[in-house]
């Protein structure tokens, strides 16, 4: 075998380039055009030139036949060579350049002809129906060849038909004409079809620019390539044109923003709504990876303009990734809160060393019951109070991580929240929200202090946090429950300006809402309406039915989480 490589012959054909089939299309298609529009008009030119050389032999005829002398002559002369009828029809054909003019009497025997051996014979073609009184005019052959003619009847004074008058136009000169035509018709063709060509030209060149100089296959590859990425990939693509009108969404995109196909060739307030994803994708709102709440969907947005003056917005879904970061921070939380008691057990250790090795085993056994019965009373407070066991959990492990801040956290007197919540996880994650933004506002301030507040009233129940921080300035009072807004650096995990806002869609998913106002004496007051949080209450019992005591409140102890009355009312 040859280890030459086999040679690959070129098969002639349509160029492969886009550019290059455009304009071979273009330029068939001008030249087709000129030549359709030259045959167009050379097809009813030679028609009018044949009508017109006819209409001038009848009109010369006509002007011949209305002369009174050849009448006369016709009457008195015999038909010969130098004739007077001859000397008239000579010198009119010499005026007007027919090829001939014959006059003939009724018998139809010429007395001129341009061939003066033919004066005295009978006209070749039939003069019937000039004789008969009737205008003709025709292209005929004859004598002296085919040429056009016109033929009238001659009258005397009488209107008597004495002869006829025939005129011919060489048809040769007709012919002339429309072939000298022809030249000038192909110049302005010719020039229309360059000026085509010219235009085809710059057309394929911006094509050339627009396609990037590729084949046909080349973009029907790339579309069908396009169509299984928007639609394979885990990230949602939305394209706008230079309105701002969505032309293009992938199915990731539909999924995320919760619409469908008729959103295409609408504005994104249009299709989603006014709020930050549609301020986003208009472009309102500029930057790099910028976070949205659509739904109960935490959305990473980035926007970047095409040449077309439109732009395509890509979206990633990080909702997953919020809530590991979220359940980060609990867990980091958690592990604050166990650091903070074991510093606090390992003081009450050594404390209760010192005690046993001074002997005072009596105020040692007071020790110890002190610590434990603080811990117990403060857990069972406020489960008495907050009777969803996830909730009073979660309060019970902020108030160690806030005193481990340095911040009190209160539950106040009047919260009374039964186990009928419809949406615990919700609820918690408003709570948790809510609290950890007040110990951040607190943390370092004087008398830091959180309170913390779940009334309920009927299947509503109302939520207040209050902190002593420094508050928030009334023109950022909606601004703080926008997604992505935040005052805050972001930690390493995840993104600031997420927990208000999703606090806020939680609310409002229950028909519910979320305010933030100024605390009495200084600091932010969240107030969290949710009216549907609790199912409807059980039925009460029978009066024939065992009678229950009510359980008798527990007076408050003074702890770092709870507060007492007293203290309640020397806020």
């Amino acid at each position: 075998m040859s280890s030459t490589p086999p040679v690959r012959r070129r098969r002639l054909g349509l160029p492969r380039r886009v550019f290059s089939q455009v304009l071979l299309m273009q330029l068939a298609i001008a030249a087709g055009v000129a030549v359709l529009a030259t045959g167009l008009f050379l097809a009813p030119l030679g028609d009018q030139l044949d009508d017109q050389a006819m209409r001038r032999a009848l009109a010369i005829a006509q002007t011949t036949a209305q002369q009174p002398q050849v009448v006369r002559d016709l009457r008195t002369t015999r038909p010969s060579a130098d004739g007077p009828v001859q000397r008239e029809a000579e010198r009119v054909r010499e005026a007007t350049r027919a090829e001939y003019v014959v006059v003939m009497d009724r018998e139809g025997v010429r007395w001129s002809h341009t061939d003066p051996e033919r004066i005295g014979q009978v006209v070749s073609t039939d003069p019937g129906q000039a004789l008969s009184g009737r205008e003709i005019m025709e292209i005929d052959d004859g004598t002296l060849g085919r040429s056009a003619r016109g033929k009238v009847p001659l009258r005397d004074d009488d209107g008597e038909i004495v002869g006829a008058v025939s005129v011919g136009i060489a048809y040769d000169s007709v012919r002339a004409r429309l072939i000298h035509a022809i030249p000038g018709l192909f110049a302005y063709a010719g020039g229309a079809l360059a000026v085509g060509a010219l235009a085809s030209w710059l057309v394929s060149r911006r094509v050339q620019r627009q396609t990037r100089d590729l084949a046909f296959s080349d973009i029907a590859g790339l579309l069908a390539e396009r169509e299984a990425m928007l639609h394979g990939i885990r990230e949602g693509v939305v394209a706008l044109d230079r309105g701002g009108r969505v032309r293009l969404l992938n199915d990731e995109a539909q999924r995320l923003l919760g619409i469908g196909g008729e959103a295409i060739g609408r504005a994104p307030d249009e299709a989603l709504g006014a709020g930050r994803t549609a301020d986003v994708l208009a472009g309102r709102v500029t930057g790099t990876d910028l976070l949205t709440v659509r739904g109960q969907r935490v959305l990473v947005a980035n926007r970047m303009p095409t040449d077309d003056g439109g732009a395509v917005a890509t979206l990633r879904d990080r909702t997953e990734l919020e809530q590991l970061g979220r359940e980060l921070d609990s867990t980091r939380g958690l592990i604050d809160a166990l650091r903070a008691q074991d510093h606090e057990h390992a003081n009450r250790m050594h404390t209760l060393l010192g005690l046993l090795e001074l002997e005072m085993f009596d105020d040692a056994v007071e020790f110890v019951g002190e610590v434990v019965g603080d811990h117990r009373v403060t857990a069972e407070q406020i489960t008495e109070r907050i009777q969803d066991p996830l909730l009073a959990a979660l309060l019970v492990g902020k108030a160690t991580v806030a005193a481990e801040r340095g911040v009190a956290l209160w539950v106040s007197d009047r919260t009374r929240l039964p186990d009928r919540l419809v949406d615990p996880g919700g609820l918690v994650t408003i709570v948790g929200n809510l609290v950890d933004n007040a110990l951040d506002a607190a943390a370092g301030s004087p008398h830091a202090r959180v309170e913390v507040e779940l009334r309920a009233e009927g299947r509503a129940a109302t939520l207040t946090v209050r902190d002593t921080g420094p508050g928030i300035p009334v023109d950022h009072r909606e601004l703080v429950f926008t997604a992505g807004w935040s005052t805050k650096e972001p930690p390493a995990h995840r993104e600031r300006g997420i927990g208000l806002s999703l606090v806020r869609r939680l609310a409002e998913r229950q028909g519910g809402s979320a305010t933030v106002g100024e605390a009495y004496g200084g600091g932010a007051e969240f107030v969290v309406a949710l009216p549907e949080a609790l199912t409807a209450p059980a039925p009460e019992p029978s009066p024939t039915g065992p009678v229950s005591t009510p359980p008798v409140p527990t007076a408050p102890l003074p702890t770092a989480a709870v507060p007492t009355a007293a203290e309640e009312e020397s806020r």
